[in-house]
């Protein structure tokens, strides 16, 4: 993973919470450098406030968009009209999409056709096919501060974190995680989980932050599906499935 490669995050104001726009900087961080960041929509109606109001904070660039005919989304054509020009005329390392909206699962598919991830930011409405269509795609109501996420009690978790149980009870997360390390086990049957983690990423959208945990070491020791074996002066994570 490329720590210094650059990013290029467009944002569809009409579909996406501008609360949670702290969140997903920070979590693009991880992966490069969001030297462009454009929000797309119509700046002259009063539903994009909140919106308005993270631009200078965040360094974004709005791009205005009007509703040149009722029912059709401009804002949809003009986001996919500049990803594919900055496809060709930038040096880029990934995108990332903030949407909820899944017409854009067709210019996730162009994008990593031409080698390069998708990262996808959007509400736990988001269609399935643009979910599984990115290369890591993070439901933005687990970045979203507490307080300003709802009226939720100071001392009530606004985004509990999965427990054991439910960890356990999700099929699909285990076949996933257990598929993963038998598919880069070692001779001795330990798998290093940063291989682990980069053929879940190679393989899925998923991300531990949807089930409330930064990171995907952290999941794996709440989960214990797994004997864990710490290396290197503590400082590397190996694992092996229980059951063998």
């Amino acid at each position: 993973m490329e720590k210094d490669q650059n990013i290029a995050l467009l944002i569809d104001c009409d579909n996406a919470s501008h609360q949670a726009i702290d969140g997903v900087l920070n979590e693009l961080a991880k992966y490069g450098v969001t030297n462009i960041r454009r929000a797309y929509g119509n700046w002259k109606t009063p539903n994009l406030k909140g919106w308005e109001e993270q631009l200078h904070p965040f360094a974004i660039q709005p791009i205005q968009q009007f509703a040149y005919t009722q029912g059709k989304n401009a804002t949809d054509a003009a986001m996919i009209i500049d990803a594919m020009d900055l496809l060709y005329t930038q040096q880029l390392g990934a995108f990332a999409l903030m949407t909820s909206d899944s017409d854009f699962t067709p210019l996730v598919m162009r994008i990593l056709a031409n080698g390069l991830k998708v990262y996808g930011f959007g509400e736990k409405k988001t269609p399935l096919p643009f979910v599984n269509a990115c290369s890591q795609f993070i439901y933005t109501e687990n970045l979203i501060p507490p307080a300003e996420a709802d009226d939720t009690p100071a001392d009530t978790p606004h985004d509990l974190k999965k427990s054991r149980n439910e960890l356990r009870g999700d099929a699909g997360l285990v076949k996933l995680l257990r598929n993963a390390a038998e598919q880069t086990a070692e001779e001795d049957g330990w798998s290093h989980l940063a291989r682990v983690g980069q053929y879940i990423s190679n393989n899925t959208s998923f991300s531990p932050i949807n089930y409330g945990y930064k990171k995907l070491s952290d999941l794996i020791r709440v989960s214990e599906l797994f004997q864990i074996d710490m290396r290197k002066n503590n400082s590397v994570m190996y694992i092996k499935d229980r059951r063998k």
